[in-house]
């Protein structure tokens, strides 16, 4: 009921935006909260996680330029990303570290996903970052502080490798992605853009007893008054390096997002 009101009057939107972006900006003055700044340009040495992401994807109906405007973009956020370290007891947030997307940072028009659409917007694009260091840190110890999935899979599974529903969403300044280090180790993100992909690691000072491992479960197509979604959940597993046995695992989050790329019929067919 809440999102219809919304999507049928905009101006409640745009009221609930500023409620939230008021609320995040009080709750960054926390005292209490330390926030990873430090970047490091000497590596660690023990390697928890390595991936890489297609830079250019299928989207229909999208102009090819958006996906290189998206390219430039990142190239602007990971001055600000690239080689940060997540001390013990630091918390890492994505906006408090890049900052507003501004045209006057160089930051373009690119791919937003916004209140259930797709749209263009400066700085777009920045959500494949996002998930990527989300991928990265559900390979390690640290606690998902804060994390919102997006309403809606607008991406098929061209050249997927990870599950469905590992990515994020963000939107300055009121939709972050946080990470809090528990931890007594610290770790340090080092992300770069090659010619076709996105490519990041996350390192640790030290070598860990655990992998970590993430697996997707009970994963379904499921059709709702003529529209078509999708939903599974989401594992982490901590397994010990000693004897390869589970010591833990825990569900991270359950995924349920309206599929935007298909036709009715198609999907029933691909099910």
């Amino acid at each position: 009921m809440k999102k219809k009101l919304l999507r049928y009057f905009p101006f409640l939107y745009k009221l609930r935006v500023q409620q939230l972006i008021l609320k995040r900006h009080l709750r960054n003055l926390n005292p209490k909260i330390k926030y990873a700044q430090s970047r490091k340009p000497d590596e660690f040495d023990f390697v928890c996680k390595k991936h890489k992401s297609v830079l250019r994807r299928v989207l229909a109906n999208s102009d090819p330029i958006l996906q290189e405007n998206k390219i430039k973009n990142l190239k602007i956020a990971l001055e600000h990303i690239d080689g940060v370290v997540i001390n013990p007891g630091e918390t890492f947030s994505f906006w408090k570290l890049i900052g507003k997307t501004t045209k006057g940072k160089g930051y373009i028009e690119g791919l937003m996903l916004s209140n259930g659409e797709v749209r263009t917007g400066t700085g777009g694009g920045l959500c494949q970052l996002a998930n990527m260091l989300f991928w990265l840190a559900l390979h390690t110890p640290l606690e998902i502080k804060e994390r919102h999935h997006h309403s809606f899979d607008i991406f098929p599974d061209d050249r997927r490798v990870i599950p469905f529903g590992t990515g994020t969403s963000v939107f300055y300044n009121y939709v972050d992605l946080q990470f809090y280090n528990p931890t007594n180790f610290s770790f340090q993100f080092n992300i770069f853009l090659s010619d076709e992909f996105l490519e990041g690691t996350i390192i640790c000072n030290e070598e860990l007893e655990f992998n970590y491992k993430v697996e997707e479960r009970n994963h379904q197509f499921y059709q709702n008054e003529n529209r078509w979604y999708r939903g599974n959940e989401i594992w982490r597993m901590e397994i010990s390096k000693y004897d390869n046995k589970l010591v833990n695992e825990e569900l991270v989050m359950k995924n349920n997002s309206e599929v935007k790329y298909m036709k009715s019929n198609e999907l029933t067919e691909s099910v």
